[in-house]
């Protein structure tokens, strides 16, 4: 079982930048693909981007390739999610998740931070 927990969201302006953090409690090759998703209100959940902690090597969803960065911390504990030019439309309930590497299939889920963008 490994626990994941997201921190970093709140309230910021349009144009501005978050930068999300997921404490992920294992490190190991049975856990080394991290996924942030995020579900905007009364719409589905979505991928955004996942990252192999062991190889550090990243994959991005098609529509979030421009201003989304994901990255980890050198302890490869803490996986980042970095948002830049933010838009009203990328408010939502930001999650990460172990992933399966070449897939968006998700288990282990945190428990999700908040994103508002007010204009």
């Amino acid at each position: 079982q490994v626990t994941l927990l997201e921190s970093g969201g709140g309230p910021v302006q349009a144009g501005g930048s978050l930068r999300l953090s997921c404490a992920v409690s294992v490190y190991s090759a049975s856990v080394s693909c991290i996924g942030w998703f995020r579900q905007p209100p009364g719409k589905e959940r979505e991928g955004i981007a996942r990252l192999d902690r062991v190889l550090d090597l990243a994959y991005y969803a098609d529509s979030m390739k421009d201003r989304f960065t994901i990255s980890q911390n050198n302890d490869r504990n803490t996986v980042y999610l970095q948002i830049n030019s933010l838009k009203p439309e990328d408010t939502a309930v930001y999650y990460c998740a172990r992933v399966n590497c070449d897939t968006w299939t998700a288990r282990d889920w945190g428990q999700g931070t908040q994103v508002t963008v007010s204009s």
